[in-house]
């Protein structure tokens, strides 16, 4: 009896979700080749839910929304849909806000949810699936622990609920949003079925992520610009000249453009406190209502263009530093490229392509061994290999042709110079084809055998245009050089 009892206290639903707030999201997505970028991937579909919020938006998450090429809202019932669009998204806190393409159509009968205030730990969050017919599901659990986690994009830190409690299946077990008394409170990202535990970005997220885009103009979260490294080790502590009572992270690089480089923040500084939070020897703090939290707290709970005091020893002395936050500086290396073809050049059969995160994915699933060193080496070191350049452009394949005879098992080489000229991106390197040697021969720099390759122009032309006659709509995809901050 007892079972039957918890069994329909979990599944039934609960007073306090509003359910009719609550619709189905579909998505349509098609991502581009990540190592053939004139190429699409096969579309599919993904479905999940979102919350109905005032002026007829709608909260999901941004991997409902990642490379969709038609979005659409449904009634929970499924009778009725409704062409979508994307208001705003954020990749690194996995949000989107989405809104009807034109008019409202069925939004205007459902009820708009209203936003809780801070949950904390030991609370009680319900949990809202749809069922085929659309009756509802709620899940009940509690709020276990608060941590800092990547839920979309990895490196990418944000404040989640770690929630006890068991989902049943059903047709939406995807996004689903979270609510606490009755207001939602989060959006599940992840669930572990064998410990029974789902990951719910924090309502801390959500309110910053709307307040931003509410004029129109999304911003993002801020970044402080910088790595670090702990201080546990009691030798590097010494050499540092630590206090034994202190804390603190050791800045061992400040990010070119970033708002720790636009600061009076150093190489060498040991971070000790971010606005008289203190941090201890391993980056963490703690936080008066969620528990011990990792110090990126302290940075993206603020907003782009607010000032933040930090609190560094150098040399032994105790320094106060304001830095001013920015988004996060443009990498060397693309994390990700959603929304966005990829951009490419063809020269005469020659393959070129800026190096991203997606591209050493493409290696398959054991990328991290499989994928070559050169480029694994990139991201792992890539100071080493910034000066000079806004992107790493990669030679990722030859294809045989008349102009290319002797290279075509060439692949994957870093391209260092064209022509005696450094090359700082794909249209620096277009620019550069375009400027054609008397004596009409490209000369190409690389990082690997044979270091030097040799392009006729005239035969690279030909070459280009028989690629254009067979079926290749384009031989290259640019994109405008940001301008400088």
């Amino acid at each position: 009896m007892k079972s039957i009892l918890l069994f329909l206290a979990l599944t039934l639903p609960l007073l306090g979700t509003p359910s009719d707030a609550v619709l189905r999201v579909n998505s349509t997505i098609q991502s581009y080749s990540a190592s053939q970028p004139w190429q699409k991937n096969n579309p599919r579909k993904r479905s999940g839910l979102g919350a109905l919020l005032k002026d007829n938006q709608v909260l999901t998450t941004a991997e409902m929304a990642a490379n969709a090429i038609y979005l659409e809202f449904q009634t929970a019932d499924k009778s009725k849909t409704l062409p979508a669009k994307v208001i705003a998204i954020d990749y690194e806190a996995n949000l989107a806000l989405l809104a009807p393409q034109d008019e409202p159509g069925f939004l205007t009968s459902m009820t708009v949810a209203e936003l809780s205030p801070p949950t904390k730990l030991n609370e009680q969050i319900k949990i809202l699936q749809l069922e085929n017919n659309g009756t509802a599901l709620t899940t009940a659990g509690t709020v276990r622990s608060m941590s800092l986690k990547s839920t979309f994009l990895p490196g990418r830190y944000f404040l989640t609920y770690q929630l006890k409690g068991s989902l049943q299946s059903a047709s939406s077990s995807f996004t689903l949003p979270a609510f606490r008394d009755g207001k939602l409170t989060g959006v599940l990202t992840s669930y572990d079925a064998k410990d029974q535990i789902s990951d719910i970005v924090a309502i801390d997220v959500i309110h910053q992520f709307l307040k931003d885009a509410a004029d129109g103009e999304y911003l993002g979260f801020p970044s402080l610009g910088l790595s670090y490294g702990t201080t546990q080790d009691q030798h590097f502590r010494d050499w540092l000249e630590l206090p034994e009572n202190s804390g603190g992270l050791y800045i061992d690089l400040i990010v070119p453009d970033g708002a720790a480089a636009e600061s009076q923040l150093t190489k060498n500084d040991v971070l000790i406190a971010i606005n008289d939070q203190k941090i201890d020897s391993r980056g963490y703090f703690k936080h008066p209502d969620y528990g011990t939290l990792f110090w990126v707290y302290l940075i993206n709970g603020n907003k782009v263009g607010d000032t933040i005091q930090l609190t560094v020893i150098r040399d032994g002395a105790e320094l106060e530093i304001p830095v001013t936050l920015k988004r996060r500086p443009t990498p060397l290396l693309d994390s990700h490229i959603y929304d966005k073809a990829p951009p490419y050049l063809i020269k005469g059969g020659l393959v070129f392509q800026e190096l991203s995160v997606p591209y050493l994915r493409a290696f398959g699933k054991e990328w991290q061994n499989r994928a070559p060193l050169n480029l694994l080496d990139v991201m792992s070191n890539p100071e080493d290999y910034r000066a000079g350049r806004r992107k790493v452009v990669v030679l990722t394949r030859v294809v045989a042709s008349d102009a290319t005879i002797g290279y075509d098992r060439l692949s994957n080489h870093i391209v260092e110079k064209l022509n005696g000229q450094p090359v700082e991106g794909l249209p620096e390197l277009v620019k550069a084809f375009e400027k054609i040697p008397a004596n009409g021969i490209h000369h190409l720099e690389t990082d690997d055998s044979p270091f030097q390759l040799y392009l006729d122009e005239t035969l690279a032309d030909k070459v280009d245009q028989q690629f254009l006659k067979s079926g290749l709509s384009s031989l290259s995809r640019l994109y405008p050089v940001p301008s400088a901050p």
